[in-house]
């Protein structure tokens, strides 16, 4: 919950919605340093500052016009655990660290007779959109309270009246010797408390050289009485340094579990940097007494188990859109509590609203993209053995938010599910809309959902409910009625059941969402050998292999065109989900050492290690997700099928490391270790699995789970003999 870091820009807002805002790297000044930084969630703002009062943070491009202060990036360390930075306009050092729900800071100022520390809650701060309430006061003269509750665009675009709450309760080491208070219309100097809009305090201190304050603040999503509890319970004994320890050693034994080794630097900075992220990405929302925020305003207790814990947190979380080719498989490999509280957090959705919700702010709907792959992903969970939750009840969601449309509400997505279960697959509306018709969107929804029904499916025949299974299989076969067989590519078909006029399999947006048809062609993960047949192995090998030659000159994606959407018109854009898997089709279509070949390219030329070429140039790392495919793909193993299948596969491509030590989520150890590997030796020559020979380019995932020793002998050119007579599984 408390995700402490430098803002940047987080006083400019979220125009859209869903912009990255916070820290930006091009940015060279600081305005203050956040406690809450979610989907959709943001705010409570501090800042050292000294000389002049002002109250508010100022412009990026006018240099005093507020209290931001410039900075120099060879003065900022980020580690996970710790941050500090030098703010050159006041000569003050600022350190963050954390617990799991208070954050920590610790300011070093210099000798000044006018050195301060601003509080700014009740102001716009990354992507919490505009503030409607704000209140902070002085409990005494060490303690303070307050809260902040803001409207995001994405709450009130799919959950109208909802709001997200902040709450603080904090604590500083040294009696401040003077407060003041400041709002949107006045500031007032000796005043203890604000209110409303743009509400916040100064604390005045006149410092020694060298002279540190340190502050510690309790957060909650429910109360300022929980806020207190979480600070008196996590951190009531803890002072700054004994915090950074703890959360270092904290993330040590976190990134730990797996651990890699090779030559080169820059790949084991990319692999902690996409675990960091994916284990950083979604935040807990619950207390420590286990109160987590409702929709309704209401607080939800979490019960506890039968040695009287509370086994699970409630999340915040984006959209899992896509999460099924990097986070999940990721989180049930070596996190399954962090997959777990993710169901879980579902469940207690779907119990207050009927409905799973797609993102999730504070038990708000925030949906974004709109096809809710949450009952995929908690039917992945259940496949990957992850079922500790009432799974009659989760059958029941999972198999609503596949056919059910009867008063489905708006933020819970799918919302033309009804012309999908009628006919088949879902119809091209001209006008930019998605209702119960069909959808501008209907291509890529088509192709969605049909993958969503092959996962449900799968879970009902694991249940017994033949007659769902049945009808389920049905649905996942949709994409078969809009697949053009001239031109051997997925075309919308309009409410006629006409293939829709004036196509151009690259324009995005056009019966496909974040994507373009020549993308979306691809987007048949439940059963790859049927696509494979409809367009030929021949001319699938071809054509795919041709759309990664090409796309490598492009950076396999938008190029260097900063902008999350710029590689949606092109062959293949690995800075959005619809594409992550498809380089791993080659495993199916009898060419593994072509997986081999463009999964490394991916891995060496996609990711970065500098700050604006991290993930493609501008792209959108969704609270781990790009993060997460690096991982998964360098250590060489993936799955098409997102989990879903009855008995999961995991598929093997070519790892970047010499060795990679993973300990499992149920404890055991899982080795890979490559001989002769190097940026050039990217293919695999043979393969053992604890010690027998393994020519297959996949196993099941329940016996990898068992743990072992995976060798692989790598070269520079491909042994086109290896993995290549039985492909892994494709349609149960």
């Amino acid at each position: 919950m408390a995700k402490l870091a430098p803002s940047t820009n987080g006083s400019y807002g979220n125009l859209q919605g869903w912009e990255a805002v916070g820290y930006d790297t091009r940015h060279n000044s600081i305005e203050g340093f956040v406690h809450f930084h979610e989907w959709q969630v943001g705010g409570v703002s501090f800042m050292p500052t000294a000389g002049e009062l002002k109250t508010v943070p100022g412009l990026l491009d006018k240099a005093g016009s507020g209290y931001r202060s410039a900075f120099d990036r060879k003065n900022e360390i980020a580690q996970p655990g710790y941050y500090s930075v030098l703010l050159d306009d006041f000569k003050i050092k600022a350190e963050l660290t954390a617990t799991k729900r208070v954050g920590f800071h610790r300011y070093t100022f210099p000798e000044n007779q006018q050195s301060r520390i601003i509080l700014s809650i009740g102001n716009i701060q990354g992507e919490s959109g505009p503030v409607t309430d704000a209140s902070i006061k002085m409990t005494d003269d060490t303690h303070f309270e307050g809260f902040v509750i803001t409207y995001p665009k994405y709450v009130k675009t799919y959950d109208e009246g909802g709001r997200v709450a902040m709450y603080f309760y904090g604590e500083l080491n040294k009696k401040p010797a003077s407060v003041g208070a400041f709002n949107q219309e006045k500031t007032s100097t000796n005043t203890r408390t604000s209110q409303g809009i743009g509400a916040g305090l100064f604390l005045g201190y006149p410092t020694k050289a060298n002279e540190s304050v340190e502050i510690k603040v309790g957060l909650s999503y429910t109360s300022v009485q929980n806020a207190k509890l979480n600070l008196q319970t996590e951190a009531a004994d803890l002072n700054f340094d004994g915090a950074k320890k703890a959360a270092q050693s904290e993330w040590q034994n976190e990134l730990a579990k797996i651990k890699v080794s090779g030559k080169n630097q820059v790949d084991l900075v990319k692999f902690y940097t996409g675990l960091y992220h994916a284990l950083l990405g979604r935040g807990i929302a619950s207390d420590i007494n286990g109160n987590f925020p409702r929709h309704d305003g209401t607080i939800g207790q979490l019960p506890k188990d039968q040695n009287g814990k509370f086994s699970y947190n409630f999340m915040n979380t984006d959209a899992i859109w896509g999460g099924f080719w990097n986070i999940t498989q990721l989180w049930a490999l070596s996190y399954p509590s962090h997959y777990n509280d993710f169901v879980h957090t579902q469940l207690e959705i779907y119990k207050e609203r009927g409905w799973f919700g797609d993102g999730i702010a504070n038990s708000n709907f925030v949906s974004g993209v709109g096809t809710n792959f949450v009952g995929l992903a908690i039917a992945g969970a259940y496949q990957a053995g992850i079922r500790d939750y009432d799974l009659n009840l989760a059958y029941k969601a999972v198999l609503g938010n596949e056919l059910n449309f009867e008063n489905r509400l708006v933020g819970s997505g799918k919302t033309d599910t009804k012309s999908f279960v009628q006919n088949g697959f879902v119809p091209y509306l001209d006008a930019d809309k998605t209702d119960s018709t069909g959808s501008h969107f209907s291509g890529s929804h088509t192709m969605e959902y049909s993958y969503s029904a092959f996962a449900a499916a799968q879970l009902a025949k694991q249940m017994g409910k033949t007659a769902d299974y049945k009808k389920l299989m049905g649905l996942s076969n949709g994409w078969r009625l809009l697949f053009d067989q001239d031109l051997k590519l997925i075309r919308p078909k309009n409410q006629s059941g006409k293939f829709i006029e004036n196509f151009n399999p690259l324009e995005a947006w056009r019966g496909f969402q974040e994507g373009n048809a020549t993308q979306y062609t691809f987007y048949v993960p439940q059963n790859p050998k049927g696509l494979i047949a409809e367009i030929g192995t021949k001319t699938f090998n071809e054509r795919l292999n041709n759309i990664f030659e090409t796309s490598q000159k492009n950076a396999f994606g938008g190029g260097k065109t900063i902008d999350a959407f710029a590689g949606i018109q092109s062959l293949y854009n690995h800075g959005n989900q619809p594409n992550l898997h498809i380089s791993w089709l080659f495993n199916y279509s009898s060419a593994p050492w072509l997986t081999q070949k463009w999964t490394r390219a991916i891995c060496d030329e996609f990711y970065g290690t500098e700050s604006i070429h991290g993930y493609g140039y501008g792209q959108d790392e969704d609270q781990g997700q790009l993060g997460s495919w690096y991982v998964m793909a360098s250590i060489g193993l993936f799955d098409v099928k997102g989990l879903t299948d009855a008995r999961p596969t995991l598929q093997i491509g070519s790892p970047v490391f010499d060795q990679s030590e993973i300990r499992l989520g149920n404890g055991k150890k899982l080795l890979i270790k490559t001989s002769n590997n190097s940026k050039q030796n990217v293919y695999v020559q043979s393969a053992t699995w604890n010690g027998k020979t393994l020519n297959n380019a996949w196993l099941y995932r329940d016996e990898l789970m068992k743990g072992g020793t995976l060798t692989l002998k790598m070269g520079d050119q491909p042994n086109q003999n290896w993995g290549v007579k039985l492909p892994p599984p494709s349609a149960q």
